[in-house]
């Protein structure tokens, strides 16, 4: 048949599509690369100026990220300014818990205030809710992320994604705030009095926090960072009962749905955390980059995740947010500069230890 052959003749001749990867997307998957990459996490907000003007229009904070084109607007704001290798969604970990039967409301000043669940009968109400549908129920924040995908086009930016993990959703879920302001008592007291119920919740938050992930993957997210905000305050051992299983149960659903999307995974320093003390376990959820924070030298970080046998496992971070703030241009550019050559640019995104303080000139920004 000689058209078969004609056509084939004919993609043959055609030029090989060349498909390279963004920048931080190659070093995220471990790969060699010609500079590298830099976002700031918390990058979008109050330390702009345009972002506070917003405020006066859009005054509250779920206004702001559940409103797709206020959303878009903020999440490209940074990238305006500086140029960032990572643009990442302007929204919250918090985000998608009224579509699993969670309500939340966020003061301007970040105060949370949840109807808690800390009895059998109220998780049943939570459970019971009907089956999450993000397409449906958080279709906002696909939106944002194709849009920003189709704004980012022929450029080298990556998009991210990201959310929180099940032991820092639980904490807010059972606190019914921040539980930074008691200790996380009410979580503490509840896993033990019925660890079978705390069970029960982590469970349900982890399963729909894959398929929320899932979903800002398909929607145009090429990288996604999982946050356990507050899983340090945890000793090692409660560490291993009640965060890392259901890290792991967040990570393994998401890559084998979508297993070449690389994953951050980040853990603020708190009481058991500083000093790089708990990274080989965020290593071994199966994440692409563990992010430390600037409580552990760099080069050290390296040492221990190498020491446990994840060589593999890149490092994203790890600039003190008050240098930003604080140092002279000079003290910023020599910390930087500290940074990258100690962990070389292979496996490495650079970013801050922490996310960056609204006090912070845009100027050191």
């Amino acid at each position: 048949m000689p058209g078969v052959h004609i056509a084939c003749w004919l993609v043959a001749l055609a030029p090989a599509a060349t498909s390279k990867e963004p920048l931080l997307v190659r070093a995220a998957k471990g790969q060699a690369v010609e500079k590298t990459p830099v976002w700031m996490m918390r990058q979008a907000g109050r330390h702009m100026k345009v972002y506070r003007d917003l405020v006066q229009t859009y005054p509250t904070f779920r206004q702001r990220s559940e409103t797709p084109d206020v959303s878009l607007e903020i999440s490209l704001q940074p990238y305006r300014a500086y140029k960032t290798d990572g643009v990442i969604l302007f929204s919250d970990i918090l985000t998608p818990l009224p579509a699993m039967g969670v309500d939340f409301d966020i003061s301007e000043g970040g105060g949370i205030t949840i109807d808690p669940i800390r009895t059998r009968d109220a998780f049943d109400r939570m459970a019971s809710a009907p089956p999450f549908c993000p397409e449906k129920d958080v279709a906002f924040v696909g939106n944002v992320l194709k849009r920003l995908r189709e704004e980012l086009a022929g450029t080298d930016a990556t998009v991210l994604g990201f959310v929180g993990l099940p032991f820092t959703l639980a904490s807010y879920v059972v606190e019914g705030a921040t539980g930074t302001k008691n200790g996380f008592a009410e979580f503490r007291a509840l896993r033990e009095r019925d660890p079978s119920l705390c069970d029960d919740i982590l469970s349900l938050l982890a399963d729909k926090i894959a398929q929320y992930a899932i979903y800002q993957i398909d929607s145009g997210a090429q990288v996604v960072q999982v946050f356990d905000s507050w899983a340090g305050h945890l000793e090692p051992d409660q560490f291993d009962t009640w965060a890392l299983p259901y890290q792991k149960r967040v990570v393994e659903a998401i890559k084998a749905a979508r297993p070449d999307t690389p994953l951050i995974i980040y853990m603020a320093p708190d009481t058991h955390s500083k000093g790089g003390a708990l990274i080989h376990k965020l290593a071994s959820t199966g994440v692409n980059l563990v992010s430390v924070d600037h409580t552990v030298d760099i080069a050290e970080a390296r040492k221990l995740l190498d020491a446990a046998g994840y060589e593999k496992v890149g490092l994203q971070g790890n600039l003190d947010p008050a240098i930003l703030r604080d140092g002279s241009p000079e003290e910023i550019v020599s910390a930087a500069e500290s940074i990258l050559q100690k962990v070389g640019n292979t496996g490495h995104v650079m970013n801050l230890g922490h996310g960056i303080e609204a006090t912070t000139p845009e100027e050191n920004a």
